[in-house]
């Protein structure tokens, strides 16, 4: 049977009758000589007791659903409640569906545990470096990971973003989402960007179970890394070719609580190997690196 269109119209139908609707919601059912009950209150009485009742409806859902009523409560679909729908930011009418194949099962799989390294710092500090020569220290142990440099994602998922401060933060977002997804699988993802400040990385850790965001702040001055200056930004920046450029007329927020720290030695640098090897030793030692 389908429902008729329009906002809060009644519609009348036997008790026991499933039909297919084009409406979105349904607000409450009414009993023919009853008062309003919510959708997510169990109906009382049973099907013999109640001959006919009303649904009121609310704006439009999609063709393809389908509203029943079973057992004294309202449902959809195959036997989910009306209530178990969502509406996350501007999805609505969403359900979160499980897989019998969990995460445990995935890393008992590849022998390892899934979990997000977050490598921050300024542009020039030595993150894609660091996250790539992690990258390759722990696949030559057997270990599967998975690298998100931020001018990759931009290369493709990121494009549409600009460097604007609400586009930037909308990037980290997004990054943060796969990265947890990777770690979901099993993974062992390495994401390097600047991520300049603390709350975005906050809202990324926020994502991940206590313990499995593991944020790695490169420790580097701004004035060793202007003086590397790999991408050549730092002279466009002081030439006023690049605004609000990191460092330079945008600030960095260091992390306050962060899992690693890595510096420059006092005498001659710290090699990326050896960078890899500290973030290696802490995956090791909390057991990232078997099940």
């Amino acid at each position: 049977m389908d429902a008729i269109q329009g906002a809060y119209e009644p519609i009348s139908l036997p008790t026991c009758l499933s039909f297919r609707t084009s409406l979105r919601k349904v607000r409450s059912i009414k009993f023919s000589g009853g008062g309003w009950l919510g959708n997510s209150t169990r109906l009382r009485g049973g099907y013999h007791d109640i001959p006919r009742f009303s649904v009121r409806v609310k704006a439009a859902m999609p063709e393809d659903a389908r509203i029943s009523l079973v057992n004294g409560h309202t449902e959809t679909g195959a036997g989910k409640s009306v209530r178990d729908l969502s509406n996350i930011g501007n999805s609505t009418n969403i359900r979160w569906h499980d897989c019998p194949v969990r995460k445990v099962d995935r890393q008992e799989l590849l022998q390892q545990k899934g979990c997000v390294i977050w490598i921050t710092g300024l542009s020039g500090s030595g993150k894609s470096t660091l996250a790539c020569a992690l990258s390759r220290s722990l696949h030559s142990r057997g270990k599967l990971t998975y690298v998100l440099d931020g001018d990759n994602v931009r290369h493709g998922l990121n494009r549409d973003l600009s460097f604007n401060p609400e586009d930037r933060a909308e990037n980290i977002r997004r990054i943060g989402e796969v990265a947890k997804l990777f770690a979901d699988a099993g993974l062992i993802c390495i994401a390097s960007l600047i991520s300049p400040f603390r709350k975005d990385r906050a809202a990324c850790r926020a994502l991940l179970p206590e313990g499995d965001f593991i944020e790695v702040f490169m420790d580097v001055p701004v004035e060793v890394c202007e003086a590397r200056d790999p991408k050549g930004l730092y002279k466009l920046a002081r030439a006023g070719k690049i605004k609000s450029f990191t460092g330079i007329d945008d600030p960095y927020e260091p992390p306050a609580d962060c899992e690693i720290v890595l510096q420059l030695k006092e005498q001659g640098c710290t090699s990326p190997s050896e960078m890899a090897e500290i973030v290696r030793s802490y995956l090791e030692e909390k057991g990232y690196l078997r099940t």
